[in-house]
């Protein structure tokens, strides 16, 4: 066994311990920022493959190909991956080949239900303003289910640029200026980025909003439906496990996400003037009610019958 092993994590300058059998392994765990901007995530890549690092955690598809641009032989472990085949992190997700490996956040397909949701819980809605990122590769595809679903809930969208702060303002306060308009925010870095205040800009205009994660819902947002990241990272940790352990991330295949969450928050609901239907409460996952004091009380994880909860259930 290598006495001290040294591999990245989020928590910076930290030493840590764990048994390996009848021997305590120390390890040593240094965290690089991970911002949505290309020449930053090269050099942080830069800085955590000179730190002689035996793996990589990476966020996703930025920050894995720009390890990957520095380095093909350090292993690295993405978390919530769109398209690792079409980046060029892995050949295939059964047989990724090389020196990645992890999980993907969803398929494009799940894009479709962020309209059909939006129309479910606000069916007035007639217009909505897509928050998108053009500098995203996946950002098109989801760009591309999100037009072809769109007639089918007789729904008009408007492409805004999460690049220009400025322009994700007005595109918001245009969109409110009549009634019948929505918000939808796909899957994104810059969304994440920007999710305090994209959330506090829809509920100033009291325009109802899908987002893709649950932290969203957590600020304040209306409903959330995309995978469950904490779950996402979970897995992750199970495969640096096994690749320190002795595993390839060449023979680990890319896996995809196996719970989905559903949550809406039933204050902000109100505070929009929505009356959120009795059946898509009974599908969501998780049901957040913010208090003065801005804690939340959960109704979560009720079983439906007739249906597996969380398996992309949020769609009937």
């Amino acid at each position: 066994m290598i006495p001290k092993r040294r591999h990245i994590c989020r928590h910076s300058g930290r030493h840590c311990t764990r048994w390996v059998g009848s021997k305590v392994e120390t390890f040593s765990l240094k965290h690089a920022g991970a911002l949505p901007i290309p020449a930053l995530s090269r050099h942080y890549a830069g800085e955590l493959v000179a730190f002689s690092a035996e793996l990589i955690v990476a966020a996703g598809v930025p920050q894995a190909a720009a390890v990957h641009a520095v380095s093909q032989t350090v292993p690295v472990v993405f978390a919530q991956s769109i398209d690792p085949v079409g980046a060029g992190l892995v050949k295939s997700l059964a047989r990724p080949g090389g020196n990645s490996t992890g999980f993907t956040q969803f398929e494009y397909g799940l894009s479709g239900k962020w309209p059909q949701l939006l129309k479910e819980i606000a069916p007035r809605t007639k217009r909505a303003a897509v928050l998108r990122d053009p500098s995203n590769p996946a950002g098109i595809g989801q760009w591309a289910v999100l037009q072809a679903m769109a007639p089918a809930v007789d729904m008009e969208l408007t492409p805004i640029s999460l690049l220009d702060v400025d322009a994700i303002k007005h595109g918001i306060t245009a969109m409110a200026s009549s009634s019948g308009g929505g918000l939808i925010v796909p899957v994104s870095a810059r969304a994440v980025l920007h999710r305090k205040s994209i959330v506090e800009q829809a509920a100033a205009h009291r325009l109802p909003a899908v987002y893709p994660y649950r932290s969203f819902v957590a600020e304040g947002g209306l409903l959330s439906y995309g995978p469950d990241l904490i779950g996402q990272y979970k897995g992750a940790a199970n495969y640096v496990d096994r690749i320190l352990k002795g595993e390839k991330p060449a023979d680990l295949p890319v896996q995809a996400p196996t719970k989905y969450e559903l949550v809406i928050n039933v204050k902000t609901a109100k505070a929009v003037g929505l009356d959120v239907p009795a059946t898509l409460l009974a599908r969501a996952d998780e049901v957040i009610e913010w208090t003065a004091a801005s804690s939340s009380r959960s109704l979560a994880a009720r079983q439906r019958s007739g249906g597996v909860r969380g398996q992309g259930s949020g769609l009937r």
